[in-house]
């Protein structure tokens, strides 16, 4: 699959480059994950040894008051391929999504959860997606019977009132925006990252709608999936500021913020 994806992406790209793009960027936000990361690290090295030797893994430091930073630079030590990008300051998740995509050099680039809810394998259907299209993400409501874990029946319920709203606002007709696992081909895609502006946890709508407003082709991939408890996501403060993140999407799209591209 790997060779598959090098060779249907390859087209543009000069064999003379003294140092050619990765095949893949993997980017994963983190804020105070030193509990998690190490864990998740070990299992995206063994996915990337196997099926994408020449990827770039980057992590985005977001603010992190922990050992969130430490634990990737000792992991570069060993792991030249790892990346360490920090943000500075707590930005939230979307701008530190923003960061990394902005930062990735690979032809494709993809982003997961620092708690991996979605199996890194799975990026996969992702990549096999991308053969066909701009952009893949993965969806837990196509196919429930991929949870092995499930949400509480509150953070389901509240998760369909918003992707109902995410319909409302933006005009996306997707089943599930929020699955914190999307991939893009850069070369297609990267004013997505460039126009976003939207930096915590109701980014997802954002730059989806950003693919359909710049004629890009997303498509939703079921994915295995199993919730985490530890999540950050706080169910009441987080929705209430993801229901007005659509207003903003909204107001942003009337008022010109986001510049169709010159053909």
């Amino acid at each position: 699959m790997g060779e598959a994806l090098a060779a249907g992406l390859s087209c543009g790209h000069s064999r003379m480059n003294p140092s050619p793009a990765p095949e893949l960027s993997i980017v994963i936000p983190s804020y105070n994950e030193e509990a998690r990361l190490p864990r998740s690290l070990e299992k995206v090295r063994a996915y990337v040894a196997e099926h994408h030797p020449d990827a770039e893994v980057i992590v985005v430091d977001d603010g992190s008051k922990d050992g969130t930073a430490g634990i990737v630079e000792e992991w570069r030590r060993k792991w030249p391929v790892l990346r360490l990008v920090p943000n500075g300051e707590n930005r939230g998740k979307g701008y530190s999504v923003r960061h990394g995509m902005l930062e990735a050099r690979g032809r494709v680039a993809l982003f997961t959860d620092a708690d991996l809810s979605a199996p890194i394998e799975e990026a996969d259907k992702l990549l096999d997606a991308l053969q066909n299209a701009d952009v893949a993400f993965g969806s837990r409501a196509m196919n429930r019977k991929l949870i092995s874990v499930h949400q509480s029946r509150f953070r389901e319920v509240a998760g369909i009132i918003f992707n109902r709203c995410v319909r409302l606002f933006t005009g996306l007709s997707f089943e599930d925006t929020q699955c914190g696992f999307k991939a893009f081909r850069l070369d297609r895609s990267r004013i997505i990252f460039e126009q976003q502006r939207v930096e915590r946890f109701g980014f997802d709508p954002e730059i989806l709608f950003l693919a359909k407003r710049h004629g890009l082709r997303a498509v939703e991939v079921p994915v295995r999936w199993a919730h985490d408890p530890a999540t950050k996501v706080h169910v009441f403060r987080d929705s209430l500021h993801m229901f007005w993140d659509l207003v903003v999407i909204r107001w942003n799209a009337i008022t010109g913020r986001y510049p169709k591209r010159r053909p």
